[in-house]
């Protein structure tokens, strides 16, 4: 603890943003460079070393927040970056697209605004690879094993590092033409620039893992082929089955699903694309699902120049503070939230009548209706009680040129084969069973992430991946010394 008052003497302060007019004309960051160093010493001030540091528990992978903070308080960048990388192959991913539980699960927060510990945690890692403190660190001795991860996102990446230095040989399998998975395609620039994910790829890649993209298992190499070429097969294909919205009029063309829109704005970014085919640019845009998804799509829409864009939430607007009835600490609050997308959408007026920023809470879809050519032109909606039960008098109609579902995902897509082919046990919501060593009931088949967990965390992925890799150390050398911060059941902190 580098200063016993910090927490009382300094306020918080967080990464400060861009103007919002300057931001909008670019697909850069959306903070301010260079901005976040002068401040983030006094923040780490702020870190009271608790005797029970409910941060830690609060996230999945058990980072050892306290330690880093005392570290970075004092300047000792090299120290905490060895503590911040000794539970986190990737802290740059997550002190970007986290939402920090962490911060949440902060002793501070039961009556102060919690340390930044994700501003922290970042400041780390950026430091680390300026600093040159990240290089690569392959395996002394090879095993003679060899493993193969499906899937390229945080837990096979994650997965694919801890297996490669425990000398394994690893190959990992990715569908799409780059390696990144839903970091590559699914999150956009001003999120988290790509050049972030590139070098810790080279990182892997300069560690010995190999990396074998444009390939799809069940099509392009069958499973069952896959299973015999290696002693031990990681699925971590994630969660990609989206969810349908059934009312009438979703076969009228225009609407789409959030996943078929994101990754054409990413492939425009990479150099792919001159511009999307679905670009929101003149149109009237109605994203259907208030969580990230659709705020990344917002984002995405507000910069493409849309005419118009609107989010719809099912859920009524939260209020700005813990509800300590439903949400006590340190679980993670339902409060209101404005992530940079709606603090654009917000200053810009891209949405005239939403309630809040560029929202409609309460709001539920009854139908779409369209013009002679069969385009969706209009969405028409209704307020809903808390129970979704629609009252009465409250049905109108937007208009929509593109409409964006944003509803969440249910399991691993099953149109490859890959489920079939291997014979996996399946839970009955969709994802793949597994035992408490993420084994499924085929022999030498593991299964981690979202693929198995359902939908979650960046930060449960990368705990899932370090978890299952030591599972698959375990099996095939009959010990391992690679952390397990997770277990197949375990779940998030709530009530």
């Amino acid at each position: 603890m580098a200063d016993p008052k910090g927490f009382m003497t300094t306020p918080r302060q967080d990464w400060p943003r861009r103007p919002v007019e300057e931001r909008v004309r670019d697909w850069d960051e959306v903070y301010v460079p260079g901005a976040l160093l002068p401040l983030i010493s006094r923040q780490a001030d702020r870190c009271m070393d608790c005797g029970i540091p409910f941060c830690h528990d609060a996230c999945p992978l058990g980072n050892l927040i306290p330690e880093w903070n005392d570290l970075v308080s004092r300047e000792d960048w090299r120290a905490a970056s060895d503590r911040l990388h000794a539970t986190n192959n990737f802290p740059e991913f997550t002190g970007r697209l986290c939402p920090a539980p962490c911060e949440a699960g902060c002793v501070l927060a039961i009556n102060q605004p919690a340390v930044t510990i994700k501003n922290v945690e970042v400041a780390i890692a950026d430091r680390a690879w300026a600093d040159g403190l990240t290089p690569p660190r392959p395996p002394d001795r090879l095993s003679g094993k060899t493993v193969a991860v499906i899937g390229s996102g945080p837990t096979g990446l994650a997965a694919a590092q801890q297996l490669t230095r425990a000398g394994h040989t690893v190959a990992v399998y990715e569908k799409d033409d780059r390696a990144g998975g839903l970091m590559r395609y699914g999150i956009p620039e001003f999120k988290m620039e790509k050049r972030h994910l590139e070098r810790r790829i080279e990182q892997m890649r300069a560690e010995g893992t190999k990396f074998r993209t444009s390939t799809t298992i069940g099509r392009d190499v069958m499973a069952a082929d896959l299973r015999t070429r290696y002693d031990a097969v990681v699925i971590a294909t994630g969660a990609t089955e989206w969810r349908e919205l059934h009312v009438p009029g979703r076969e009228l063309t225009g609407i789409q699903q959030a996943m078929e829109y994101l990754p054409l704005a990413n492939r425009v970014c990479e150099g792919d694309l001159a511009k999307s085919p679905m670009s929101a640019a003149g149109r009237h845009v109605v994203i259907v699902g208030g969580g990230d998804t659709g705020a990344d799509c917002l984002g995405t829409a507000v910069r493409e120049g849309a005419a118009s864009v609107t989010q719809l939430d099912i859920y009524a607007q939260p209020g700005v503070e813990r509800d300590e009835d439903s949400d006590p600490w340190p679980t993670y609050p339902k409060i209101y939230r404005l992530s940079a997308a709606h603090e654009e959408a917000r200053d810009l007026r891209s949405a005239p009548a939403a309630d809040a920023d560029a929202r409609l809470f309460a709001a539920s879809t009854l139908r779409f209706t369209g013009d002679d050519t069969g385009h969706v032109r209009a969405l028409h909606l209704v307020e809903v009680d808390a129970r979704r039960r629609p009252v009465a008098g409250t049905a109108r109609a937007l208009p929509a040129d593109l409409v964006l579902l944003a509803l969440g995902f249910s399991g691993p897509d099953r149109e490859d084969g890959l489920v079939e082919q291997l014979g996996l046990t399946l839970e009955p919501r969709g994802t793949i069973a597994r035992d408490a060593d993420f084994a499924t009931n085929v022999p030498g088949v593991f299964a981690a992430g979202d693929a198995a967990r359902g939908q979650s965390l960046i930060v449960w992925a990368i705990a899932e991946g370090r978890a299952v890799a030591a599972a698959v150390d375990r099996r095939l050398t009959g010990r391992s010394q690679l952390p397990t911060p997770i277990g197949p059941y375990d779940r998030p902190m709530g009530v």
